[in-house]
């Protein structure tokens, strides 16, 4: 009986561990998905000198229809004003660096964090974290 008392106790701790190997892998799919998104929005922006408002438009619907999320929480701040290529010429006596720099922050809401919340006494608005991709890229397009 006593066996049994501590397996009753131990069994949902140790569920929690192979579900936590489950949504950890879900967690990292869904990551990957997104990045390949944001790389291939990040190469249309790079031709076109800035995030245009039908690149953000169709990155936010893409990413919402792959992860099943509502487009209202896919959060993106770019460069929307046409960044140019530096030339070579252009770098001597010109301290404007960041002219040819497209900025990119797209920040998406993965999922749950932690397995068995309840059990653990984690709030469901502590368990949800957001995922940013933040960086810049060069502008290919020519002036």
């Amino acid at each position: 009986m006593k066996q049994f008392l501590v397996l009753a106790a131990i069994l949902p701790l140790m569920l929690v561990f192979f579900v936590q190997f489950s949504m950890d892998q879900i967690n990292s799919s869904r990551i990957g998905i997104l990045s390949d998104m944001v790389y291939a929005a990040k190469e249309e922006a790079k031709q076109e000198g800035c995030f245009t408002t039908q690149i953000k438009s169709e990155l936010t619907a893409n990413i919402a229809s792959a992860l099943q999320i509502d487009p209202a929480d896919v959060r993106i701040e770019a460069t929307d004003t046409v960044r140019y290529r530096i030339m070579e010429a252009d770098r001597y006596g010109n301290d404007d660096w960041e002219r040819g720099l497209i900025y990119y922050k797209v920040s998406v809401p993965i999922g749950e964090l932690m397995a068995g919340r309840r059990l653990f006494g984690i709030r469901e608005q502590d368990n949800v974290y957001y995922y940013t991709i933040e960086s810049y890229t060069a502008s290919e397009r020519l002036p």
